[in-house]
């Protein structure tokens, strides 16, 4: 009995004493991002940075440099002043600061801007200044002439600006065309009035330095739900995504308990107010503790199980309403079961749930695929919404739709009737659907697939790499057009970068690119998907898996070998069914270009641009590529199992 009232004095004690430290303990990133940068009279928050304001508390392309007092950015080598910030409606006035020193720098030239994070606000345009006219009379344009300098006493030329809605073009247009230079410069609709009225250089100086106004964009709607619960914004520059800096820990979208938001001082008092109140709670526990429930207790498991709960239910609900109008149609749990008849027709299940046959009211029939709510923590969920969404492609399956209720995940696509590709190309699986296939079908399928990729790695706004390219992940329709689907492992990225920065591998053994699960070959980057590519393509011309645990000679474990084989001087190059020149020449054409795509290294292998160039090429264009150094090894069942315990398979 003494043993137990030690012990309860023990535990009260701690708690009284730790409690209201961890309270405390402050994110040390929060910290560091929730105080602006100051320069000179202003203010710089998120996305801004710079001084000594972190790069991962602003966003990439917002550095600002504070010059004796002047705040300054630096946006496509252009450096700009920057004058006032309105953060309610993410618009930045800037001025070229060129032009603010001097009507005339040495090298006039457009401004341009990166379009990706900055547009012209609607209220901008555009004066066109001269310099450097012929003068053949020192009245020609006198109502638009300025000078560069108040010492500017060149009389053989003359400079000259040309505001909107004038006409002296129409007049003096070709006068103005033997002028050296001329430059547009960006200012503020509403300030053109005072040059309009009066057009000396004094007036055109200050409508100038008035500048002009950036509308930005650095995930404005994320930033906005993080700030809405007391979250700081940031920037986690490793994996190119966004972050909600909170009080506890990083969080993605935002932070939890939103509104609990409290001064230290304030913090203390509710915290010993807790710990009064949880008292008798603690002495509850201490008896289910000593009684042997110990670390594993029932009540430490839930209220873990808990707080990850809520937190990954909030950070998904923050993110479907973060792509209001872009996010496909939310449908309930009701609706879903309607849809699938209370799931009579399932289709096929996979690593991340189920998948079943529905049809939507309109008639439209459609694939539900559920998601298991212990994997992947949403993560499934969020990469499947962010990436399709950004997409439209006749080679990418269409998300038509999902359900998120409670623990029912849910995401609708399009129903492909003919299924997945993995179901017509291996040897013992389907023969008799397998043989449907004639070789122009499955080069069109290559090239289809190909087209696919090279939209998600060049033709969308961010770079889409998706990490998981099989046969199992190629659907094809009515016409056996093919789709690239199950977006759960991808990654966005900017559209000029594609270095990926990841804490393990992900993908399916069998067609993970060296890179992605060791690091000694290179980074990850949009080319694994290329090896991915290539190493699917062997998969259709072979009609069997490149790594195949059931074969009894190790020389047969790694398919390439084989195919290299083939291509030797001294062999006929011969495949299954291919009988016709033709034939023969669309199987070789598909193998020499995925003999490229899977070369060791990254920067040896094509981007998907040029593999849809050299499909649609001639044969005689294509060299045999050089044998991969992985590809010229023997390798174990054993090896292979090794890298696939420690690598993520889909």
């Amino acid at each position: 009995m003494d043993l137990l009232r030690s012990f309860f004095f023990i535990i009260i004690t701690l708690f009284f004493v730790h409690v209201p430290t961890s309270v405390l303990c402050i994110d040390d990133k929060y910290e560091k991002c929730v105080a602006p940068f100051q320069c000179g009279n202003m203010d710089f928050r998120y996305p801004f940075w710079g001084g000594d304001r972190s790069e991962y508390c602003g966003y990439p392309g917002f550095k600002v440099d504070c010059n004796s007092g002047v705040p300054e950015i630096t946006i496509a080598n252009r450096i700009y002043r920057v004058l006032k910030i309105d953060s309610p409606s993410k618009i930045v006035s800037v001025a070229i600061q060129d032009y603010w020193d001097n009507n005339c720098p040495k090298n006039p030239g457009n401004s341009p801007l990166n379009f990706t994070i900055f547009d012209y606000s609607p209220d901008t345009q555009n004066i066109t200044l001269y310099y450097d006219c012929p003068v053949s009379s020192p009245n020609e344009i006198p109502a638009y002439r300025f000078n560069c300098s108040p010492d500017d006493t060149n009389a053989n030329t003359a400079n000259y600006f040309l505001i909107p809605n004038t006409d002296i073009t129409s007049v003096f247009g070709e006068y103005l065309g033997s002028c050296d230079n001329n430059v547009q410069v960006s200012v503020l609709g509403s300030t053109i009035q005072s040059i309009e009225r009066d057009p000396i250089s004094a007036n055109l100086t200050q409508v100038v330095r008035d500048g002009f106004g950036l509308q930005w964009y650095a995930n404005n709607s994320l930033c906005d739900s993080c700030q809405q619960s007391n979250g700081v914004c940031g920037h986690d520059s490793d994996n190119s995504e966004f972050v909600c800096y909170c009080t506890d820990q990083p969080h993605p979208y935002i932070c939890p308990n939103k509104g609990s938001s409290f001064g230290k001082r304030r913090m203390l008092t509710l915290s010993l107010g807790i710990a009064a109140g949880v008292v008798g709670i603690l002495i509850i526990l201490s008896i289910f503790l000593i009684r042997g429930l110990g670390k594993n207790s029932i009540f430490h498991w839930f209220d873990k199980f808990s707080k990850n709960k809520t937190e990954n239910s909030q950070n998904m609900e923050a993110f479907v309403r973060n792509f209001g109008s872009l996010a496909p149609t939310r449908y309930n749990y009701s609706n879903v079961k309607k849809m699938t008849e209370s799931f009579s027709h399932k289709l096929g299940q996979g690593g991340y749930g189920d998948v079943y046959k529905g049809k939507l009211p309109d008639g439209r029939l459609v694939a539900v695929k559920f998601l298991k709510e212990s994997k992947g923590n949403g993560e499934e969920f969020t990469n499947e919404v962010a990436s399709i969404s950004r997409t439209s492609h006749v080679n990418i399956v269409n998300l038509l739709g999902f359900c998120y209720e409670r623990n029912k995940i849910a995401l609708i696509y399009e129903f492909m009737p003919n299924g997945s590709l993995d179901k017509f190309i291996y040897d013992q699986e389907s023969s008799t659907t397998k043989s449907s296939l004639e070789w122009k079908t499955m080069y069109q399928i290559a090239g289809g697939i190909a087209r696919g990729l090279e939209y998600l790695h060049r033709g969308c706004n961010t770079r889409i790499v998706h990490f998981d390219i099989k046969p199992h992940n190629i659907l094809l329709d009515e016409d056996f057009c093919p789709k690239i689907s199950d977006f759960g492992l991808a990654k966005l990225c900017k559209k000029k970068e594609s270095i990926i920065s990841m804490l393990g591998a992900r993908g399916t053994i069998g067609y993970i690119a060296p890179e992605v699960f060791c690091r000694t070959f290179g980074e990850a980057s949009h080319r694994s998907d290329v090896y991915s590519y290539g190493m699917m393509i062997l998969e259709m011309v072979g009609g069997r898996k490149n790594i195949d645990v059931r074969v009894s000679h190790t020389s047969e474990i790694y398919f390439p070998n084989w195919i290299y084989k083939q291509l030797e001087p001294s062999n006929d190059f011969e495949l299954r069914c291919a009988i016709t020149e033709e034939e023969k020449e669309l199987a070789k054409k598909m193998v020499l270009v995925s003999l490229w795509c899977i070369q060791t290294f990254p920067s040896d292998r094509p981007s998907m641009t040029k593999v849809v160039e050299m499909l649609e090429g001639g044969l005689e264009c294509i060299q045999v590529p050089p044998k991969p150094s992985l590809a010229s090894q023997t390798r174990s069942p054993q090896h292979f199992s090794q890298i696939a315990s420690s690598s993520s398979s889909a």
